[in-house]
């Protein structure tokens, strides 16, 4: 993370970053209400860096860009009058007010966690000195990937500088060095991995006076630990996150007991060729087996990942409450645990205890493309797990668990977090969530096709005509459906 230049001014961190809710006639009027005073959050320091990346975690999605003008304070102020307070400022510079909506409903309006992770404050690149600037004429501009996207100016002020800082010195005393975000105008969106924000902050009677560009690049990191407050977004927080309106969403798919009932009584190699009639052949995961066979599994992937075994990366990520403690440990009923491990199979993938621990917890099965250590217990516990073998061996040997809930490929199969995984004894297979119910019912029609077939060859009828069938035998295929359902 870079370094911020408050930091570098002051030679040490500053002590409190304060930010300002609404503040803009524009946003206010974007939001539809207008305050009749300020109201502020806190935002942490370590919030604090300069030009350079921010990260939003793996399965998240409302990454919030907010361009705004900063202040910082020269000298302690408490209990100051609006018309001394701006004595008290040092340098004015450039801000981007990030925030990870995805967390805002767990903090109940503090934006502790959706605003406080680290570089989620970027400032700078230049500190300019309050002194030689009117707080009444500056302007603050915004571009998204160069296209300007937040244009205005103090004019548009809701509550002028002086006022904030006489308001907030009514109960606190501002140090030299605090920084205060004095809002945002309308503009304010969303930001995607590789998306980069630009914010300037300059003098409206002269542009060349000015902080330059401060830039701010989103890249995509590892996601957020299992435990705390999950992300979680809904069409409301969408459309205040982007700043518009925002289309509704799909309602997400539910693998329901009655669909896991009925694709637990469907053969996978039905499945795949219902699959592969609508272009998806590359959805079986192939090379593993089931531990003991019998035991199917239906549920919706939990996904896991390992990379090659490397003695630097080991120690970083192999012990303590690791990748692969993080996925038993967090898998939820009915899921099944999907891992890659590269078709590795010379250590294993996992043992008995992490194995007890997601039946615990009521996971439908786990499924490796590496091996499974400990097999006796393993299967002793009863959950399904299938594997491409057996090893003595910790996973130490060849792998390293790296990261969970991310779209992984597992026997070649490419699957993704909430994919449903459909297993028996001839293998498992990947299906999207947005097929299962056209394939589902497309299976059934088709094994009670096989069904009528097989008793007509039991009963000594030659295959051709009937295997696939004719019109003779659709119609007496008719009747024998008609004659089961009367």
């Amino acid at each position: 993370m870079s370094t911020d230049p408050i930091t570098t001014e002051l030679g040490h961190r500053p002590g409190k970053v304060i930010a300002v809710h609404l503040s803009y006639r524009s946003r206010a009027e974007q939001r539809g209400r207008v305050p009749q005073h300020p109201s502020y959050f806190l935002k942490t320091a370590s919030s604090l860096t300069g030009s350079g990346e921010v990260v939003r975690p793996a399965g998240t999605e409302l990454l919030g860009f907010e361009g705004e003008i900063a202040v910082v304070i020269g000298t302690p102020a408490r209990d100051v009058s609006p018309e001394d307070a701006w004595k008290h400022i040092g340098w004015v510079t450039a801000a981007n007010d990030l925030g990870l909506h995805d967390l805002r409903y767990a903090d109940k309006g503090s934006n502790v966690r959706s605003k406080g992770g680290d570089g989620f404050t970027p400032v700078g690149p230049r500190l300019l000195d309050a002194t030689a600037v009117d707080p009444k004429r500056l302007g603050v501009r915004t571009w998204l990937d160069d296209e300007l996207v937040q244009d205005d100016s103090t004019d548009g002020l809701l509550f002028d500088f002086g006022l904030m800082i006489a308001d907030l010195s009514r109960v606190m005393t501002l140090e030299r060095g605090d920084v205060i975000l004095t809002g945002t105008p309308a503009g304010a969106s969303v930001a995607q991995p590789g998306q980069r924000v630009a914010v300037e902050v300059y003098a409206l009677d002269d542009p060349t006076v000015t902080t330059g560009r401060l830039e701010t690049t989103v890249v995509e990191g590892p996601a957020l630990a299992a435990w705390g407050n999950p992300p979680k977004v809904d069409d409301a927080q969408r459309a205040d996150a982007w700043g518009r309106p925002v289309e509704p969403a799909e309602k997400p798919f539910e693998l329901t007991p009655e669909l896991r009932e009925r694709l637990a009584k469907v053969a996978v190699a039905t499945l795949s060729v219902e699959l592969r009639k609508r272009g998806y052949d590359t959805v079986s995961i192939d090379g593993v087996r089931p531990l003991v066979p019998g035991r199917g599994m239906v549920g919706t992937a939990r996904t896991l990942r390992y990379v090659p075994y490397r003695k630097d990366l080991f120690a970083a990520h192999g012990g303590g409450f690791n990748a692969q403690k993080q996925a038993m440990d967090s898998v939820n009923e009915g899921e099944v645990v999907v891992m890659e491990a590269r078709g590795d199979s010379t250590a294993g993938t996992l043992g008995d205890i992490l194995a007890l621990r997601a039946k615990v917890r009521g996971a439908a099965g786990i499924i490796t493309d590496g091996a499974v250590r400990d097999a006796v217990p393993v299967a002793e516990l009863g959950i399904p797990v299938y594997s491409s073998g057996k090893h003595p061996a910790v996973l130490g040997r060849r792998h390293v668990p790296w990261e969970t809930d991310v779209t992984i490929s597992c026997g070649g199969a490419t699957v993704q977090p909430g994919d449903v995984i459909v297993a028996d004894d001839d293998g498992a297979i990947v299906i999207p969530p947005a097929l299962v119910v056209e394939v589902l019912e497309a299976a059934e029609a088709h094994e009670e096709e096989d069904e009528f077939v097989f008793e007509m060859v039991a009963k000594g009828e030659p295959v051709d005509g009937l295997f696939p069938m004719n019109a003779q035998w659709r119609e007496k295929f008719a009747e024998w459906q008609a004659s089961r359902r009367s």
